[in-house]
């Protein structure tokens, strides 16, 4: 079955962004569920910010997988023009794209504070990405309480000339 070149650009970038939406997903499940879980098995005695951490960033690795994993299955043997339409509306999904800003922003942000504040609690690899994956989770968080405050950001309408 041969695939054009602007499906598999549009599948491209539709897997792209299923990536990130399963590394937010599973960076903001991660960190509560493992405190739960290490909390209640161990008890306080086996819990350590190095564990937290590492279980943070090795959550966020497995959802940009099974995320990309899902998102190629979708759109990979959708319609070329199911495809085109979503990667559209994705683009100009402006509430979409301020999300991931606080996320990025966020990561940032915790992957340079996280080390300078836990430096001798966990190992180097998983304070900063364990600390970026922490920090996504609250640049999230951030934006969803300033939606939920009314600051949403305005919507954008797809131009007419490119869904035609």
């Amino acid at each position: 079955m041969a695939v054009s070149a602007a499906h598999a650009a549009d599948t491209e970038y539709l897997v792209r962004k299923s990536m990130t939406t399963g590394y937010h997903v599973l960076s903001l499940i991660t960190p509560p569920a493992y405190i739960v879980f290490s909390l209640s098995r161990y008890g306080w005695r086996g819990f350590s910010a190095n564990r937290l951490l590492r279980a943070t960033w090795l959550g966020g690795v497995g959802g940009t997988v099974v995320g990309g994993s899902l998102g190629y299955a979708r759109y990979r043997f959708s319609n070329e023009e199911v495809a085109r339409k979503h990667r559209l509306e994705s683009t100009y999904d402006s509430n979409r794209i301020r999300a991931e800003d606080h996320s990025v922003i966020g990561s940032i942000l915790f992957a340079v504070l996280t080390p300078a504040i836990l430096w001798k609690r966990a190992h180097t690899v998983n304070l900063i990405l364990g600390g970026a994956g922490i920090g996504s989770s609250i640049g999230l968080i951030t934006h969803y309480a300033r939606s939920l405050t009314g600051d949403s950001p305005p919507k954008v309408v797809v131009p007419a000339s490119m869904t035609a």
